[in-house]
């Protein structure tokens, strides 16, 4: 325990799923930590719960993010971790996805990794340094024809990553830029692709937990274990195991 005692972490769309898994741990590891979500009841909720603040963000608002980041080194003397975790996974493919989805997903995505990202540099660089963990996908890698909006922006955060990563050690600023992978975790947006997708709804099998096996989803806790104990000093990927 006491992985990140004492610093300060900003987590975006953790109201739910990953983002509450990564909130709970980090918090129950020392940290600081500043919850941002457009879900704000929920948020505000585990906020109460966990010791956090919730602050209400749509991560798409390229102005939201100066003014985030600028309350929390206010209050706080610095940021030490960024999480950008906020996502939307709409299922269409090629054929069915409108524009109006592909630009809101590229946006919550991929506008909302680069605006994140630009901030905690700046302030980051006050301090002497922090970690960048930026939430991708394994459909990154292998593009998944349901959700082509999605793998599109998962694969743009992979590269933004590197790209990110590789500036601050040129510049020799402290700041590391890791992404990381999830397989099918087992979140509220995962479940929704089950039943949308194969008919499958987890709550009401006889087993659940022997139907999660079969089906290989993993556990938030895996990916929130990656998220509170970052210590790659090189732009990386990681995959988080199944189960």
């Amino acid at each position: 325990m006491g992985r990140v005692e004492g610093k300060i972490a900003i987590v975006t769309g953790a109201a739910s799923g990953l983002g509450a898994a990564d909130v709970r741990l980090l918090a129950a590891e020392g940290a600081a930590v500043v919850m941002t979500d457009i879900a704000t009841e929920a948020g505000a909720a585990l906020a109460a719960e966990i010791g956090a603040e919730f602050v209400a963000q749509d991560v798409a608002q390229e102005a939201s993010w100066p003014a985030l980041v600028d309350q929390v080194v206010a209050r706080h003397g610095g940021l030490d971790v960024l999480v950008n975790n906020a996502g939307i996974a709409p299922i269409a493919n090629i054929e069915t996805t409108t524009t109006e989805v592909w630009r809101r997903t590229l946006a919550i995505h991929l506008d909302a990794t680069f605006f994140g990202c630009r901030e905690a540099v700046r302030a980051m660089q006050a301090s002497g340094g922090g970690s960048i963990i930026n939430m991708s996908s394994t459909a990154a890698l292998i593009g998944i024809p349901q959700y082509l909006a999605y793998s599109a922006a998962k694969g743009g955060i992979r590269a933004m990553t590197k790209a990110v990563a590789i500036h601050c050690r040129n510049e020799r600023s402290g700041i590391r830029c890791n992404s990381v992978h999830p397989r099918s975790i087992d979140t509220p947006m995962v479940h929704g692709a089950l039943r949308e997708l194969v008919g499958i709804d987890l709550s009401a099998a006889d087993d659940p937990e022997a139907l999660r096996a079969t089906l290989g989803l993993g556990e938030a806790q895996d990916v929130a274990n990656l998220v509170s104990s970052w210590r790659q000093t090189r732009a990386s990927t990681s995959t988080a195991p199944s189960s």
